[in-house]
């Protein structure tokens, strides 16, 4: 047997943190037992269903890394299978037409809940019988299916256990509205039955659903797949994950600077684990993964945890592909990085010190554009007339220095600088510092300039000069 995963998310909004979890296990799983992914957009609710939120998605899968086998399918499309299928049910009297009104379930309710009794639809109700046997053809009528009356339904599910649910608890389900439109549960059914799918990895929310949809299996004669059912995702406050715990979409996070790796690391281990490893490669996570390491308790988002994944991915993963995700940004910024030193070779130097792709593109900045100003902090307290001498001293050394290699810097010009002038590293390391990036924070000096090229740091130290020159003068 080909394992065969699904991801079925409805286009009515964003890609949630949730159901990117959800998807990256269905993906893990698959991969793990070399089967396949499908890729399935439920748009049955077409009052709600964007275009815009098919896109994003679509986007968000992509830019996590989980590339589908199939799909992407779309329900919509497949309505003509859908009603093949109802009218298989209808001829087997394995559903049933039903013309009880809106109105009138609403008053059965109304006084089913009133002699505080379970509401739910009962086909043998008088009210429901005798609308029924009055109906005329052609009359607007719903498909129900016909849930068996006796018995149970059991199913093992991989995280949960033993799941059983009495038949007495479920009613005729509608799979086909008054305007002709299939409904969820039974679009799922046909689904997972026509793409071949063998496990289906869900959230909590759906266990309702499953024995509804094993009954549809069953009735239809389709195998009924294997189920996992994922706790939810809460906020680190304990209440259910929102937007006010922040970013919620997968997307979000892209703008807020995190790697795909990252965040793929973090969603993984909510939930599961692999003795107390936090670290995990991608190759690692398809070889250890196992939906019965999933745990059944809820988990919680810590964006710190998160922050601090981020910060080990960009410090650690190929620079090349920190790159490829950092041009985002780059570009978002408006930073142009033709004009200066390979981003990759910027990225290994300024990265350690990052904990978002937004950060690491501010700190690349000074590597690609000039400025005429530098921050009022830092020059107050750097660029002062003490400063004067080290930094002349140090420009005539960056003009007749030949080699220009971090090693050279570091020993022909400041450590020649301290030692001519009897001064400490830190008398012409944070002019320096100053002069050539425009602040007072940056890797080492010495491998700052070797990156940023000799023109450049001469154009900035006599920018710097000139500074501390009007702030005499105007003293």
């Amino acid at each position: 047997m080909t394992v065969k995963t699904r991801f079925a998310p409805s286009p009515t909004g964003y890609l949630h943190v949730g159901g990117a979890r959800t998807a990256l296990y269905s993906w893990l799983f698959a991969k793990k037992n070399g089967g396949e992914f499908v890729l399935r957009i439920e748009d049955t609710d077409l009052e709600r269903s964007t275009q815009e939120a098919v896109d994003a998605i679509l986007e968000g899968m992509s830019w996590m890394g989980m590339e589908w086998d199939e799909g992407p399918y779309y329900q919509t499309k497949r309505f003509d299978r859908y009603n093949e299928m109802v009218d298989q049910l209808l001829a087997d009297d394995k559903a049933y037409k039903c013309y009880a009104s809106k109105e009138l379930l609403d008053e059965i309710r109304a006084e089913q809940e009133a002699a505080k009794e379970m509401p739910r639809y009962d086909a043998e109700h008088p009210k429901i019988k005798a609308v029924n046997e009055a109906a005329k053809d052609g009359d607007p009528c719903v498909i129900r299916f016909r849930n068996p009356k006796g018995g149970s339904v059991v199913f093992e599910d991989q995280i949960r256990g033993r799941i059983e649910i009495g038949n007495e608890q479920l009613d005729d389900l509608i799979i086909r509205r008054t305007d002709g439109s299939p409904t969820y549960n039974f679009c799922v059914v046909v689904d997972d039955w026509d793409m071949g799918i063998t496990h289906v990895v869900r959230g909590e929310d759906h266990i309702n659903n499953t024995p509804r949809q094993i009954n549809i299996y069953e009735a239809l004669g389709a195998p009924v797949p294997t189920f996992a059912h994922c706790a939810m995702i809460l906020g680190d406050d304990g209440a259910k994950l929102s937007k006010r715990h922040g970013a919620v979409s997968v997307m979000q996070y892209r703008d807020q600077g995190y790697l795909p790796n990252a965040l793929n690391n973090y969603l993984v281990r909510l939930g599961w684990s692999h003795g107390d490893q936090e670290i995990f490669s991608q190759q690692e996570m398809i070889e250890l993964f196992s939906l019965d390491a999933i745990s059944k308790s809820a988990s919680a988002f810590n964006t710190d945890k998160l922050l601090w994944l981020n910060n080990h991915y960009i410090k650690t993963s190929d620079p090349a592909y920190v790159a490829e995700h950092l041009q985002w940004h780059l570009d978002d910024q408006g930073i142009n990085t033709d004009n200066g030193p390979a981003i990759e070779a910027v990225i290994s130097l300024v990265g350690e010190r990052c904990n978002t792709l937004v950060e690491l593109a501010q700190q690349s900045r000074y590597f690609y554009e000039d400025f005429s100003e530098f921050d009022a902090a830092a020059a107050k307290k750097h660029l002062r007339g003490v400063a004067k001498g080290p930094l002349e001293l140090a420009l005539a050394k960056v003009e007749a220095l030949s080699d220009w290699s971090t090693d050279a810097i570091k020993q022909q010009v400041i450590a020649a600088v301290c030692e001519e002038l009897e001064i400490g590293m830190g008398k012409i390391g944070m002019p320096l510092r100053v002069a050539v990036t425009g602040g007072g924070q940056s890797p080492s000096v010495d491998a700052v300039m070797e990156l940023i090229g000799k023109e450049r740091c001469v154009q900035r130290m006599k920018l710097a000069l000139e500074f501390i020159a009007q702030r005499e003068a105007n003293a």
